[in-house]
């Protein structure tokens, strides 16, 4: 018997025939990585032992005992229009499991025309046409693969959460399916990407809260807040034991001052992180002549109101796994806003 994915029934049913017609669980993943909770979520037993919500998780597991953390903390995003993979397909039923759970979805009553849909089903996975009885001949020796989306991107209804849309289909323990997303270390590492969470970037400025026209106005920030965070992700099920580390390292500070009428320092408005993991200098008694590594100069009043300050830190992102591999992804980012009132005042003294 092969050992990836077989499409071809007796009844000579193509890829896409099979898929529209096997329950949908076993199709592409659809419940499957829908109602079982986010994709990614670690059941309390990823056999499937503790009921029928459980196996529809990921077998994925997530180490973020290195990740940022606290209230003030958030996700990166992607500094380009790629994102981590919406649907990918993983090991995720022993033959008893899954002979349970094409049960499970079949016990409801059959609409008209549902009759035949079960029955090429049933010929596809329990009488030979290619598997028979959901290989349970080959216990031990391989496990069912199916497609998990990722929850959020499903419910928002991006196609992509659907593009996996292969039926269920066997593989043997060490054996690499031959359909693509099949779950890699390079797959666990975009997905780690995904629960990457780094602190906010409020950043200190002197004069605090209000300044002046044309008088610079220092920002920094605090080497203890900004340090490389990580996630690891890992799949150990149906032969397949792999990992993957990403890992982000912040590396600017940008600074758009929410105005054109400013200057930035440096002119680029972008501040490279210090060796000790700060940004900028602290402004201190006697440097109101001096221009700040990082800051900002506003060349008009605010007036009433307020300018939006927003702060971004770009974040180098990298990932180590299972073999050696490793590389780059895409950097990301992660910013906020803050009010700065500029008063129509040429000249302090500080």
């Amino acid at each position: 018997m092969p050992v990836v994915r077989r499409h071809v029934t007796a009844l000579a049913l193509s890829t896409a025939v099979l898929a529209a017609t096997v329950p949908a669980a076993f199709a592409g993943g659809g419940r499957g990585g829908g109602n079982g909770g986010t994709a990614g979520e670690v059941p309390a037993d990823p056999s499937g032992g503790t009921g029928r919500q459980s196996i529809y998780a990921s077998v994925i597991q997530f180490d973020e005992s290195k990740n940022g953390s606290g209230k003030s903390t958030g996700t990166v995003t992607p500094a380009s229009d790629w994102t981590p993979p919406a649907c990918w397909y993983e090991p995720k039923w022993t033959p008893a499991e899954f002979a349970e759970e094409f049960q499970n979805e079949w016990d409801i009553p059959h609409a008209s025309g549902v009759g035949e849909t079960y029955n090429l089903a049933k010929d596809h996975y329990k009488n030979g046409n290619p598997y028979k009885d959901f290989n349970e001949s080959e216990t031990g020796k391989g496990m069912w693969w199916s497609a998990v989306r990722d929850k959020a991107r499903e419910e928002s209804g991006d196609p992509a959460a659907f593009a996996c849309d292969t039926a269920t289909f066997w593989v043997e323990n060490g054996e690499k399916p031959e359909v693509e997303n099949a779950v890699t270390p390079e797959i666990l590492a975009q997905l780690a990407y995904n629960r990457i969470r780094v602190p906010d970037t409020e950043v200190t400025l002197a004069p605090e809260n209000t300044t002046k026209v044309n008088l610079p106005t220092w920002a920094w920030l605090d080497a203890n807040k900004f340090k490389e965070v990580s996630v690891t992700a890992s799949l150990n099920a149906g032969g397949v034991n792999i990992q993957a580390t990403t890992t982000a390292k912040p590396v600017s500070l940008t600074l758009r001052p929410g105005t054109v009428d400013a200057e930035t320092y440096p002119a680029s408005g972008e501040c490279a992180f210090n060796t000790d993991g700060s940004i900028g200098e602290p402004y201190a008694k006697g440097k109101a002549d001096r221009t700040p590594p990082c800051g900002i100069k506003y060349l008009r009043s605010s007036g009433d109101g307020t300018y939006k300050l927003q702060a971004t830190v770009t974040w180098e992102v990298t990932w180590t796994g299972t073999g050696g591999a490793g590389g780059d992804l895409p950097n990301g980012t992660f910013g906020a806003d803050q009010e700065v009132a500029v008063q129509e005042i040429q000249s302090v003294n500080r």
